[in-house]
């Protein structure tokens, strides 16, 4: 093994953990519970989902992307460098 799949194999293995740790962070869709007990519509409420779960879900995307691309340069590289 070169050195270039060892660095891609540890930033494919960084970017999974880092996907998985930003997934179990998000919040879950639970705003059909809220309107039972009319705490849906917070002031707080609106202004946190806002805030992190807008960054978590930027990350996430952001994230995602990333992984996609250094699977496809491991791919790239096992398949026509190493031929």
């Amino acid at each position: 093994m070169t050195v270039w799949e060892y660095v891609l194999g540890g930033l494919l293995i960084i970017a999974s953990i880092i996907m998985i740790v930003v997934i179990i962070l998000q919040e879950g869709n639970q705003q059909g519970i809220g309107v039972i007990s009319g705490g849906a519509d917070t002031f707080f409420s609106k202004n946190k989902a806002r805030t992190y779960d807008a960054v978590f879900a930027r990350a996430t995307k952001w994230i995602a992307v990333g992984f996609v691309v250094v699977v496809l340069a491991l791919n790239i590289l096992l398949k026509f460098v190493f031929v």
